[in-house]
C-alpha cells in the first residue's frame, strides 16, 4: 500500500512513535517562524531554556503585526526581537518586508521540509509542499532549541479536485467551498491533502491561499504536492535549487475523500461572523458596502494584486466605499510599483497600506458602526476587525475589487474582459530588509524595554483543585474572545499582567476582576473552544488570573496544546448535557487530581449543587507529566536537571 504525501514527509522526519492515526508522534522540525505578536514571548522562553544558538536549518523572526507605533511598546518589542534573534542565530525580517507567511513562501520555504510557526496560518507554506504547522510560542521555542515536536498522528483527508476554474472563480472560492462542506470544526485532527487533475491549473500563490485558510477548518495543516508548478515558482524566486518533486504514491490511501469539481464552482462569500457561513455571491448580491479591504496572508500576492489592478484600471471607487489595499510583501509592492499597476490602483481612489497584517488583526481600518466590510482575509469573527457591530464578509480579491467600484456586493462574473495574470518568469529579488544572524553572537547585547515582563509560571498540580465556575461561554469561542488582540492591546503582547485585565472581556467585562477576587477558578465552554489564532496569550493570561481548569464540550487543537503547556487542566465533558447543569459561581472541586489525571478520567464535583460530572483529559503520557509538574517550562527544567 502506497503512502500519501503527508505520510511521506512525516516518515522522513519521524523521531518517535509510529504513523498510526491517533497515536503520538514526534517529528524533527527543519524551520521555524515567529511574528512580533507571538515572537517576544517565544524568545523570552528560548532564553529561559538557556539555548545559545538555534538548532534548526533556518529560523526567521518577522515583524508584521504590531506596525502602529503609537508609543514605545511596539518599537521596544521590535528591538528586543531583532537583538535576541541576532544573538541566537535567527534571521530577522524588518518591518515593511512583509507578512511572515507571504515572505516565507517567497524566500525561505522548502518542499519536503517541516515548518513550525507561532502563527496559526503557518500552513500557508503547504502550498509548496511543506508540512507547515501552527503552534504556540513555547512549542516553537522548543523546536528552535532542537527539541522534537509532538502531535497525535492526524487523519489525512484527500480533497480531490477535478475540472478547472471558470473566469472570476478563484482559489478563495475553493477553500470557501471546503469550509462550507466541512465547517470550522471539520479539519480537527486532520491534514488536508490536495490532489487531482484540478491542481494542475493552480499556481503556487493560489495553492497558498487554500492552505492558508485551511487553518479555519481547525486542520493540523494542508498540503499540495511539489510538482513542476512548484518548480516554476521557485525558479522565478531564484530558488530552483530548493525544489524537489514530491508526490503521493499512485496507490496512496486516505482516511477520507472529498470530491470537488472546479467546473461547478461559482464565486462564494462567507457571511458574518464565521468563515464557514458560506453562500453563493449570486444569491446574496446587492448588499450595500461601506468598506473593502484587500490583502492579508491569504490574498496579497503579486498575482492577486495584479488582477485587482486590472479591474480598477480606469475606474473609480464608489463614493460611499473606502477601499484599502495592503501588499503582502515588499517584493509585491516593488513589482507593482515598477510595472505601473500601483499607479492604476492609486488612481482609482484606493488607499495603500504598509506591507503587513494590518486590518486583518484589527490594527487599523476598523469599520464604522454597523458597517459592511468586504475583506479578502481569512477570519471574520465578531469584533476581530475592531468594531463589534460591523459585519465582515470574506471573499476573493476579484469580487472585492468589483464590489468596491459598484458600491454593493457584486457577482464578478458580470464584468466583461480577461484579468488573467501569467506567473512572472522572475520575481524581483531584494532581501535588504532581512538581517542575517550575527557571526559574533557573544558580542550582541539583547535589549529589553520596560514593557517586556516575565511570563507566568504555574505550580505543580495539587491533590485537590477547587474554584468557582467564573464564566460560562458558548460554542466556537475564539482566541480573540479569550485574549483580544486589537490595536490598543497588541502593543502589550509582552506584558501578560496588563493583558490579563482584558482576558475574556468580550464575553464578560467583569471576568478579570471576578477571577482576581476569587483567586482564580475554572472556565466552562462549549464546542471548539479556542478556535482561531495560535496565540498562547489565550492560555498565559488565564494562567496569570489563576485559572486551574477549562471544562468544555471540545477544544481547538492549538489552544488545547497551549493550555497543557501552561499547566491548565483541559477537561472535556463525557456527557455534553452536563454543560447545561453548571452555572456561574458554582463551586467546583476535583479530588485526588494527580491520580485522576494519570488515569485519563476526572470527576468534577459541583459542591454548590451536590452533583458530579465525568470529564476526560485526553493526554499522552508526556502531556500528563507536563500537567503534573505545572507546564512545559517546568517539565523542561526538570528534564535538564
Amino acid at each position: 500500500m502506497g503512502l500519501n504525501l503527508t505520510q511521506k514527509i512525516l516518515k522522513d522526519h519521524l523521531v518517535e512513535g509510529e504513523l498510526n492515526v491517533g497515536s503520538e508522534i514526534g517529528i524533527k522540525i527543519d524551520q521555524t517562524l515567529t511574528q512580533d505578536s507571538t515572537g517576544t514571548m517565544a524568545y523570552l522562553q528560548l532564553e529561559a531554556m538557556e539555548i545559545d544558538q538555534v538548532k534548526t536549518k533556518k529560523s526567521v523572526a518577522y515583524i508584521d503585526h504590531n506596525m502602529l507605533q503609537q508609543s514605545f511598546e511596539n518599537a521596544d518589542d521590535h528591538k528586543y526581537i531583532q537583538t535576541v534573534a541576532h544573538k541566537h542565530g535567527v534571521y530577522f525580517s524588518k518591518p515593511g518586508n512583509g507578512i511572515c507567511h507571504q515572505v516565507h513562501l517567497e524566500r525561505f520555504g522548502v518542499p519536503g521540509e517541516t515548518l513550525l510557526g507561532s502563527d496559526s496560518h503557518t500552513p500557508t507554506n503547504g502550498g509548496i509542499g511543506m508540512i507547515a504547522i501552527g503552534a504556540g510560542g513555547l512549542d516553537v521555542a522548543v523546536a528552535m532549541g532542537g527539541g522534537t515536536y509532538f502531535i497525535n498522528m492526524p487523519k489525512v483527508v484527500n480533497v480531490h479536485l477535478t475540472g478547472q476554474l471558470k473566469p472570476f472563480v478563484t482559489a478563495k472560492d475553493i477553500i470557501l467551498e471546503v469550509l462550507r462542506r466541512l465547517t470550522v470544526k471539520g479539519g480537527v485532527g486532520r491534514v488536508i491533502e490536495y490532489t487531482g487533475e484540478g491542481i494542475r491549473s493552480l499556481s503556487v500563490p493560489e495553492r497558498a491561499t487554500i492552505t492558508n485558510m485551511g487553518a479555519e477548518l481547525g486542520a493540523t495543516t494542508s498540503i499540495f504536492p511539489s510538482d513542476d508548478i512548484t518548480k516554476e515558482f521557485l525558479k522565478a524566486q531564484d530558488r530552483e535549487s530548493d525544489w524537489k518533486e514530491l508526490l503521493p504514491d499512485t496507490d496512496a490511501t486516505y482516511d477520507e475523500v472529498v470530491e470537488i469539481n472546479l467546473d461547478e464552482l461559482e464565486p462564494l462569500v462567507a457571511l458574518p461572523h464565521s468563515p464557514d457561513a458560506v453562500e453563493k455571491v449570486s444569491e446574496v448580491a446587492g448588499i450595500k458596502v461601506d468598506q473593502v479591504a484587500i490583502g492579508s496572508c491569504t490574498n496579497s500576492s503579486y498575482m492577486d494584486l495584479m488582477k485587482v489592478a486590472k479591474i480598477l484600471k480606469g475606474k473609480t471607487v464608489h463614493k460611499d466605499v473606502s477601499l484599502v489595499i495592503a501588499p503582502g510583501s515588499k517584493q509585491v509592492l516593488n513589482m507593482i510599483a515598477e510595472n505601473g499597476a500601483l499607479g492604476d490602483i492609486i488612481a482609482s481612489g484606493a488607499r495603500i497600506l504598509e506591507s503587513g497584517c494590518g486590518p486583518c488583526i484589527g490594527m487599523g481600518q476598523a469599520p464604522a458602526n454597523n458597517a459592511v466590510s468586504l475583506r479578502t482575509f481569512n477570519r471574520n469573527f465578531k469584533g476581530r476587525c475592531g468594531t463589534t457591530s460591523a459585519g465582515v464578509y470574506l471573499l476573493s480579491p476579484e469580487t472585492a475589487a468589483i464590489s468596491a467600484i459598484t458600491g454593493e456586493l457584486t457577482d464578478p462574473r458580470a464584468v466583461e474582459g480577461n484579468i488573467e495574470v501569467p506567473m512572472p518568469e522572475r520575481f524581483l529579488i531584494n532581501d535588504n530588509l532581512i538581517v542575517d544572524p550575527s557571526t559574533n553572537p557573544e558580542e550582541v547585547e539583547v535589549v529589553k524595554g520596560p514593557n517586556i515582563k516575565p511570563f507566568p509560571l504555574n505550580e505543580a498540580l495539587k491533590e485537590t483543585v477547587e474554584g468557582k465556575a467564573l464564566i460560562k461561554v458558548e460554542d466556537n469561542i475564539t482566541t480573540d474572545h479569550i485574549m483580544p488582540s486589537n490595536a490598543s492591546l497588541l502593543p502589550y503582547r509582552s506584558n501578560i499582567p496588563h493583558l490579563a485585565n482584558y482576558c475574556l472581556t468580550p464575553c464578560d467585562p467583569e471576568f478579570p476582576s471576578r477571577a482576581k477576587e476569587n483567586n482564580g477558578g475554572m472556565v466552562i465552554g462549549g464546542d471548539n473552544y479556542g478556535q482561531g489564532s495560535s496565540r498562547e496569550h489565550a492560555a498565559l493570561a488565564p494562567l496569570y488570573l489563576g485559572i486551574k481548569a477549562v471544562i468544555v464540550k471540545s477544544f481547538a487543537r492549538i489552544h488545547k496544546a497551549n493550555l497543557i503547556n501552561s499547566g491548565i487542566l483541559p477537561l472535556t465533558f463525557v456527557n455534553v448535557d452536563d454543560y447545561d447543569k453548571i452555572d456561574v459561581d458554582d463551586v467546583l472541586e476535583i479530588d485526588n487530581a494527580i491520580d485522576q489525571v494519570k488515569n485519563g478520567e476526572v470527576i468534577v464535583t459541583n459542591k454548590t449543587k451536590n452533583e458530579t460530572y465525568t470529564t476526560s483529559i485526553d493526554l499522552t503520557e508526556k502531556e500528563k507529566n507536563i500537567i503534573l509538574v505545572g507546564g512545559k517550562i517546568n517539565f523542561i527544567k526538570k528534564q535538564n536537571a
